[in-house]
């Protein structure tokens, strides 16, 4: 459960009106529906009942409401004390996975620093597995990384996940009469494939992806840097599998397209997370992985239908 759900369920209670606590919280109708219908499925219960009289609680919201002002108030007067701790949390050392960081690292950092005004960061961008390992030995406070199997040392929790897509730039395409519609597993074995380095998470898809090609595997070139890799395939060194937002952004650029596969090509998702250790009693990476999921993915729950807007129909 959100605080920033339950924030919007007050709003909209006091407000007796969905378009009045978007106005007061700065946000659009649709987001704070989404926020109300997450809520409720949290909860399974109905909060709100929506006629020609108005937006107002049923039985089940009256009951959540003092309970919901309650947890609004300890997490208020968490973050305040915080504030106010003594300098030896003043420094937070935060490792960011070179996507993330491509990305997000810029209004993060200016979110961050907004609302905890009182903490330097240290930020360290690098690949996941590097972070991982720089946590564990206690050189990092908090990993915002490519989610792992479950850590006997780390305490995780889902951020965001980004499809991966194939992208050529068109010169490449052009040059090597690659198909943009029907690229297969066989047709890639005569090219060369960019990605991550070995022992990366998306470096281990394409690993087991050509596992089946025996000596016809294409040619995979790694690099650790995500600005040389997108510059790698802007420049038409072969295709390269990226997460969908970096592919966006060289597509923008007008040198890149992003190539539709067959079905044999079948490619997860790639899953982050935040992380920190299980012996770090302080309430601030919490804190600072909420923000960050409020930040980088404030839709999570975007997927669930709102029965709210559903009722206003």
């Amino acid at each position: 459960m959100r605080i920033r759900n339950l924030e919007t369920f007050i709003k909209v209670a006091q407000f007796e009106s969905f378009h009045g606590a978007a106005k007061s919280m700065g946000a659009t109708q649709p987001a704070i529906s989404s926020r109300i219908a997450a809520l409720e499925a949290d909860l399974g219960v109905s909060l709100f009942s929506r006629d020609q009289g108005g937006t107002k609680l049923t039985s089940r919201g009256r009951q959540l409401l003092p309970y919901a002002r309650r947890l609004v108030n300890i997490n208020n007067e968490m973050k305040t004390r915080l504030q106010h701790e003594d300098n030896n949390i003043s420094t937070m050392r935060v490792g960011i996975a070179d996507t993330l960081a491509h990305l997000w690292v810029g209004p993060l950092l200016k979110a961050w620093r907004q609302e905890f005004s009182h903490i330097e960061f240290e930020v360290v961008v690098d690949l996941s597995d590097h972070l991982m390992e720089q946590i564990s030995r206690h050189e990092l406070d908090m990993v915002l990384m490519v989610a792992h199997p479950e850590s006997s040392v780390l305490i995780n929790e889902y951020l965001c996940s980004h499809e991966q897509v194939w992208v050529a730039s068109h010169d490449y395409i052009k040059d090597s009469k690659l198909p943009v519609n029907q690229l297969n597993l066989w047709e890639l074995a005569n090219h060369s494939v960019l990605s991550f380095p070995r022992n990366t998470q998306p470096w281990a898809v394409l690993d087991s992806l050509f596992s089946v090609m025996s000596d016809q595997r294409p040619m995979l070139h790694t690099c650790s840097s995500v600005n040389h890799l997108m510059n790698l395939t802007e420049q038409g060194l072969g295709v390269s599998l990226l997460p969908k937002p970096l592919a966006e952004q060289l597509v923008e650029n007008g040198r890149v397209r992003i190539l539709k596969s067959t079905d044999d090509m079948v490619i997860p998702n790639l899953d982050f997370c935040c992380g920190w250790r299980l012996d770090d009693e302080r309430l601030l990476p919490k804190l600072l992985a909420e923000s960050a999921r409020n930040m980088i993915n404030p839709s999570l729950n975007s997927v669930i239908v709102s029965s709210i807007e559903d009722a206003s129909a």
